[in-house]
């Protein structure tokens, strides 16, 4: 596993998060390996919290991509909502932790853990609150409905506090989130579709991956 200094340096200097939501464990280490060959090295396995199967599905994903892959992917948990997500995350190897929201037992056991903590929010209240708890990124969720002007208003009172983009974001649309001060992004479908992943096209998620990170190296 990565120390904390470590990831969060991987976080600044890729900044791009491929959130892998509903991809098989039997695809799983397929889509990771599209993904590095896409330029793409930071994965968030998101929690399906469904029922407890599907929860131990994410676990096991975890276990295989740090068995398989180690430290050439810089590997999350997301949909992290309880302290149990937190240790048993981190017990099968994950470096981060990503929620949709502001829990901040959630952010002191990441913490204590020596992780990293990327809890969401959405207004000024919930992404202090979040910082004061200990976050290291406070997510910006959803930051497509939000838009970037928003996101500049934060910044003016609030520019001392990382934050990442998440939902909707586009290659096309990194530029303007960096301008206005977003320092990294998690990008879901718009990366890794599980149609794709389902249907074996793992091309399709390279060539994704290489629009990101393209646009990023053009920054």
């Amino acid at each position: 596993m990565m120390g904390r200094d470590k990831v969060l340096d991987m976080i600044y200097q890729n900044k791009i998060i491929a959130i892998i939501r509903g991809v098989s464990q039997e695809n799983i280490e397929d889509v990771i390996q599209a993904l590095l060959d896409g330029g793409v090295n930071m994965a968030e396995i998101t929690f399906d919290h469904t029922d407890e199967i599907k929860r131990e599905e994410t676990l096991n994903s975890l276990r295989k991509i740090q068995k398989s892959f180690g430290e050439r992917i810089c590997l999350g948990a997301g949909t992290v909502l309880t302290e149990k997500d937190v240790e048993d995350a981190y017990q099968a190897g994950a470096d981060y932790m990503i929620s949709p929201n502001t829990n901040e037992a959630v952010i002191r056991k990441t913490r204590e853990l020596g992780m990293v903590s990327i809890p969401g929010a959405f207004s000024p209240s919930e992404i202090v609150m979040a910082y004061q708890a200990g976050a290291d990124i406070v997510k910006l969720f959803p930051a497509a409905l939000m838009g970037v002007e928003y996101i500049k208003a934060l910044m003016g009172p609030l520019h001392h506090i990382p934050m990442s983009a998440v939902g909707g974001v586009t290659p096309e649309s990194i530029k303007d989130f960096v301008k206005a001060g977003i320092c990294c992004f998690g990008i879901g479908s718009n990366l890794v579709s599980a149609k794709n992943a389902e249907a074996g096209d793992f091309t399709a998620i390279t060539n994704s991956a290489r629009q990101f990170h393209m646009a990023v190296e053009a920054l």
